[in-house]
């Protein structure tokens, strides 16, 4: 297989493109010139939850994380590393290869309430296996009040189909309440702040990108700066992501209060500005 550059290899963004310095994705054949090119081979998360990391090791940092049943394409397998990127949203890293299994996942429901529980077997007095988030995808055999999945029985009132949609992304964010914050979390034991605007709109059956300087630029349209603010609007801040719950009040995953929380804007803003001139940098809407 032979491949021909034009021209010279372009700058990309090496979150949502996979290219180090030994081997790329092979759809970047023509962009940019590697060593070797290899074809991603599909797998899906197998346990509860895996961090996508930044290095081959448990010690690097999480850049994020993928949930049961989501899917993963690997470019290379090293040391028990699978390195590539994610089905849903293209963010490249490293996942440990254990917790990955071939093929992507076929989802009939997915996870709605923030904390699932998977038993043994369908029975609620049952041992709990795993515990799966929101928006962590399984299928399997319904047996009375619970899907059968290769993790456990997960009860129906957990459990939306995998099709149904709340164009309401408040809703899901706001089953985040208390969430501990944890940087690259997507809900899995915690969550950061665009892993929460993420999910939430993942459950309204919308794709964003993963980091909140990407989602300033991917997310719905800008607001003018004298226009009030609506339920589900979004606000950027240097480095930070929020949702406003109403005209006031900000629903966010943050390092200040280590948690998510709803706080009035105004104390979110008061609080940055001894440190940012402009501490809001954008204010977005999905216009549907």
């Amino acid at each position: 297989m032979r491949f021909h550059l034009s021209g010279r290899s372009v700058d990309l963004d090496r979150r949502i493109h996979a290219v180090r310095g030994d081997l790329a994705d092979v759809s970047l054949a023509g962009l940019l010139f590697a060593p070797h090119y290899a074809k991603a081979k599909p797998m899906h998360c197998a346990t509860s939850a895996a961090y996508v990391r930044k290095a081959p090791s448990a010690e690097a940092v999480a850049v994020s994380q993928i949930l049961a049943g989501e899917g993963f394409h690997v470019l290379d397998i090293a040391g028990g590393w699978a390195w590539g990127f994610c089905e849903h949203d293209g963010y490249v890293g490293y996942v440990d290869a254990a917790m990955l299994a071939d093929g992507l996942y076929v989802a009939t429901h997915r996870i709605m309430v923030r904390s699932a529980p998977a038993f043994a077997s369908a029975d609620i007095k049952s041992p709990v296996m795993a515990t799966l988030s929101a928006g962590a995808r399984v299928g399997g055999e319904i047996s009375g009040d619970f899907l059968m999945t290769a993790l456990g029985a997960v009860h129906k009132r957990h459990l939306v189909p995998i099709d149904v949609t709340d164009r309401d992304w408040v809703i899901p964010a706001m089953r985040q309440m208390g969430q501990p914050y944890v940087w690259g979390g997507r809900g899995h034991d915690g969550i950061d702040c665009s892993g929460l605007v993420q999910i939430a709109l993942a459950q309204a059956g919308l794709r964003v990108p993963r980091d909140s300087d990407m989602q300033r630029e991917g997310i719905g349209e800008a607001i003018p700066d004298d226009a009030p603010l609506r339920r589900g609007d979004f606000l950027f801040f240097p480095g930070h992501v929020g949702i406003m719950v109403d005209e006031a009040r900000l629903l966010h995953a943050n390092a200040y209060w280590m948690g998510t929380v709803v706080e009035p804007l105004v104390d979110v803003i008061a609080r940055l500005q001894p440190d940012h001139e402009e501490p809001v940098l954008a204010r977005r809407r999905i216009m549907s």
